[in-house]
């Protein structure tokens, strides 16, 4: 799905609802040709911007938007600004297309966005451009999709359509829930390599907390090296057919760990609901950069999808509102929860923890996750510490600082 959730976040929390048309036989032709030649532009686009190294969008739209114009017929104005944003968004996320013209396929999804699109909420109605002139669809959807529709802010939506069946995804904006109290502290995460995801409360992610076809830690590490094996098996053969195999399986590892990063995000916080606790993460921004890996190691490393964990787990508590914290990562591992004494000699071994003080043992991520758990509870009330003036302490320092100066004297 093609929506950008970036406008609706800088206004609330995202939601994405999908209703399904149901055009007549006219206007179902009239939305193949809206496909065909935005998907057309798109393509068009595409090779003039690898042609010119071109990639910002307000670059590419002086370049291409007069001769995308010129050269597909019946394309709009407006279809024609979405189709080179569609472009440098696709070359924005996916930075080794760079390396080749970005491929849209004839029938892939196409933006609509508010100038190319209009509701009748009374009538379920809505009216989408085509290169033939508007025209005005029904659409249906479950009953809680459309009283969401009815009630909350309309952003883009993607319009497709697969062997007749037609759907339109509808970016919505749902309104900032109230902070939910914390009464029971923090409960914290430990993301690691060796095992993706260890809670404070002992469990160990995916595991058999998790339904779903991962059975462990152990399964995601033999199915990426099963997939390395294979990528680079074919790479070495060359052949027309293993680069057919090799197009049809990428992406297929990424799809896999966004799908296991999913299903932690949603335990966590679901988790976190539950009992009454805040989320607290460990910041590892720039950690591959910080760590110096062996060399049989660094693919592992750089394949380590932590980022896109604890974006999945902050929005997922965002939208709960569930408190979120993310906590200095520094010797969590080789720190004490019980008597607070750090050594590296706490860590004998990869996966055990033994303090040499308290004696305390256990599974060096489970402890870990404690040390994150007492991190972020004492960091969030040192940020909302309350205040004679009522303010919490984060924001009376903004409120407090003195206005920028004007000049100089």
């Amino acid at each position: 799905m093609a929506i950008r959730r970036s406008t609706a976040k800088r206004h609330g929390l995202p939601s994405v609802v999908q209703l399904r048309l149901t055009p007549t036989p006219p206007q179902a032709d009239a939305l193949t040709a809206a496909i065909r030649v935005c998907n057309q532009a798109a393509a068009f686009v595409s090779r003039l911007a690898w042609q010119q190294r071109t990639f910002a969008v307000l670059e590419l739209h002086r370049l291409a938007y007069h001769p995308v114009r010129a050269e597909v017929a019946g394309l709009g104005a407006q279809a024609a600004v979405r189709a080179i944003a569609r472009v440098a968004g696709a070359y924005a996320n996916r930075r080794a297309t760079r390396k080749r013209a970005h491929v849209f396929r004839p029938s892939g999804a196409i933006p609509y966005d508010a100038r190319l699109m209009s509701w009748n909420r009374d009538a379920r109605t809505v009216s989408l451009w085509t290169p033939s002139g508007r025209v005005h669809v029904s659409y249906t959807g479950r009953e809680q999709d459309l009283k969401a529709l009815d009630t909350l802010p309309i952003g883009e939506a993607d319009l497709i359509g697969r062997r007749g069946v037609w759907l339109l995804q509808v970016a919505l904006t749902l309104p900032k829930p109230p902070a939910r109290e914390l009464v029971n502290g923090f409960l914290a995460v430990d993301q690691g390599v060796a095992n993706l995801t260890v809670t404070s409360d002992g469990a160990v992610l995916p595991g058999p907390a998790l339904s779903g076809t991962i059975d462990g830690n152990g399964h995601v590490r033999t199915l990426r090296e099963r997939r390395h094996r294979q990528r680079r098996r074919l790479q070495k053969k060359g052949t027309a057919a293993a680069r057919r195999v090799l197009r049809r399986l990428s992406g297929r590892e990424h799809r896999m760990i966004t799908d296991v990063n999913h299903q932690i995000s949603k335990y966590v916080v679901r988790e976190a609901e539950r009992t009454g606790r805040g989320i607290a993460l460990e910041d590892l921004q720039g950690i591959r950069s910080r760590v110096r890996a062996h060399r049989l190691q660094r693919r592992t490393l750089h394949g380590w999808a932590f980022a896109q964990m604890t974006e999945f787990t902050r929005y997922k508590a965002a939208r709960a509102a569930i408190a979120f914290t993310l906590v200095d990562p520094a010797s969590t591992s080789q720190a004490c929860p019980e008597c607070g004494w750090t050594s590296r000699a706490n860590r004998p071994a990869r996966g055990r923890f033994a303090c040499t003080r308290c004696g305390l043992a256990g599974h060096a991520d489970h402890i870990a996750a404690r040390n994150i758990a007492q991190r972020g509870a004492a960091g969030w009330a040192a940020v909302n510490q309350p205040h004679a003036t009522g303010l919490p302490s984060a924001r009376r320092a903004r409120e407090s600082k003195p206005p920028a100066s004007a000049g100089g004297s």
